[in-house]
């Protein structure tokens, strides 16, 4: 008989985060042959006056340090690195790791920062800086524009996070009002050689957007940043002195951010070396191992979380009644990162608003289960995540005392899910490539 679906699960999560394991990813893409380092098919001798420096900033910071420091130890000059709060793991050697807070900025993420550009004061053309991206480095890695204080980025930030706003959308904020972000750090890195291994985080992989693309050429503008604010609404209620900011950025005033073409990237390289595709392609071919229909539909999932729920729920209800697009027992994978535009007051995060939308949907179905997961462990501020719900969640939820819909309405999904024990708890991953929605079903003999 082939596996259910509750037991399957787990093996489908352990299957994705084990492709995007910032060590495992490190190691493929770094190799070393007495001094010499290869990244990606670009080899360095790292012997004087020639020196190595290490900075990163991410979720998966600090883990992809340690595979560099297991690497390349003695021939590091000097280190830094920034990830969240509780994502540290074990000791780095010559790499200092630095913990501040996300996704809104905090004065540890702006010591933190200065201490990473004082170590990169006084590089030379002989000198390598190895740059270590992933998600979650927009916000850790923090210098405020001249002019503008952490408040205000603060600020900016939370409104832009209630708005409903696409990541690509907030960094184009981000990195307009940023003395580090949109290619800033590749000047504060020169002259030396810049080589990036980025764990991508955002939909499409596009690199400028991973962490804000600190050692990517920015293709947005001012006035792009500008109408983000305005899209949303939010323009009016953003502190003076970032309109302010804006405005004279437009105006020609502050130097744009270092755009395509510029000749400050011509010794800067940049290489992805984990993405959501590799995560969502590993689940699929573990569910076919143990006998599943899995098909991966897309990795550009983005929308408002309620709705993409809704949809997921459609899929799943499509293959249980007609066995079409695939037959059950059916494993239907999509990845990206939808978005929540808050209503209420409550407590939760995009995957579990997805997931109490789609157990609304699928109430009554029981062959159907559907999960939504944050591939770092963390989804929206709460120690969950994400969410499995299945044909009886709704009412497990209603049986403790909650209204599932009323729930919903008020983006309090984390208490709901909790009620039926649907929540989905790993704690931090150390690693990050956006979100991972399953659309189980059953065979119909399982029923």
């Amino acid at each position: 008989m082939v596996m259910r679906a509750k037991a399957l699960f787990p093996l489908l999560i352990r299957a994705a985060l084990d492709a995007v394991e910032p060590a495992r990813a490190v190691q493929q893409a770094l190799h070393r042959d007495g001094t010499t380092l290869t990244i990606q098919g670009h080899s360095y001798t790292i012997t004087p006056p020639a020196r190595l420096f290490v900075v990163g900033m991410g979720k998966a910071a600090a883990r992809m340090a340690a595979a560099v420091h297991a690497i390349a130890g003695d021939l590091i000059t000097d280190g830094c690195v920034i990830t969240k709060y509780g994502h540290t793991k074990g000791e780095t050697g010559r790499i200092r790791v630095y913990e501040a807070a996300h996704p809104v900025p905090d004065d540890a993420g702006v010591a933190a920062t200065h201490a990473m550009l004082a170590l990169l004061g006084d590089t030379r053309p002989d000198d390598l800086v190895l740059v270590l991206v992933s998600g979650g480095g927009s916000a850790l890695l923090v210098a405020p524009a001249p002019g503008l204080t952490l408040a205000d980025l603060q600020q900016t930030t939370n409104l832009l996070l209630a708005s409903g706003a696409t990541i690509h959308e907030l960094n184009t904020v981000r990195k307009h009002l940023s003395a580090v972000k949109g290619g800033q750090l590749a000047r504060h890195a020169a002259p030396a050689w810049v080589e990036t291994l980025l764990i991508s985080d955002v939909v499409g992989d596009d690199v400028d957007v991973i962490a804000s693309g600190p050692t990517i050429p920015d293709p947005t503008t001012f006035a792009d940043a500008k109408a983000v604010l305005e899209r949303y609404g939010v323009w009016a209620h953003v502190p003076p002195a970032v309109r302010r900011h804006l405005h004279d950025g437009i105006a020609g005033k502050v130097p744009e951010t270092p755009q395509p073409g510029d000749p400050i990237f011509d010794r800067v390289r940049n290489h992805i070396i984990a993405r959501n595709a590799d995560a969502a392609f590993a689940a699929a071919t573990e569910a076919q191992r143990h006998g599943w229909h899995a098909h991966v539909l897309t990795t550009f999932l983005q929308g408002e979380a309620r709705e993409v729920g809704r949809v997921v729920a459609a899929l799943g209800q499509q293959i249980t009644r007609y066995d079409t697009p695939v037959a059950a027992p059916a494993c239907l994978i999509l990845g990206g990162e939808t978005t929540v535009t808050l209503r209420g007051n409550g407590t939760g995060g995009r995957n579990q608003e997805l997931a109490l939308s789609a157990a609304l949907a699928i109430e009554g179905w029981p062959r159907l289960r559907i999960a939504s997961f944050a591939t770092d462990g963390g989804d929206g501020p709460t120690d969950a995540a994400g969410g499995l719900v299945d044909g009886n969640t709704a009412t497990r939820i209603r049986a403790a005392g909650i209204d599932p819909r009323q729930a919903l309405d008020d983006n309090d999904s984390y208490h709901a899910l909790r009620a039926a024990n649907a929540l989905i708890t790993t704690g931090p991953t150390g690693t990050n490539v956006c979100d991972l929605v399953f659309v189980l079903v059953d065979a119909s003999s399982h029923a």
